[in-house]
């Protein structure tokens, strides 16, 4: 019976869910580091001259 407690009353409840808390949070702050890289002149102009010279290489 005490068994039963000590191991309902474990110190790893709720870990996993931290975790995924904590991995949801980098994978969030990482998606903005990309959304503000991605909309930086310089990169959106490269990202333009990438498309265009595929679209004018296949045309």
């Amino acid at each position: 019976m005490l068994k039963k407690l000590l191991s309902r009353l474990s110190p790893d409840d709720g870990a996993a869910t931290a975790e995924y808390a904590i991995a949801t949070l980098a994978a969030v702050g990482f998606a903005g580091l990309l959304v503000a890289i991605l909309r930086s002149d310089e990169v959106r102009g490269m990202l333009t001259e990438i498309v265009h010279r595929a679209l004018t290489f296949a045309g």
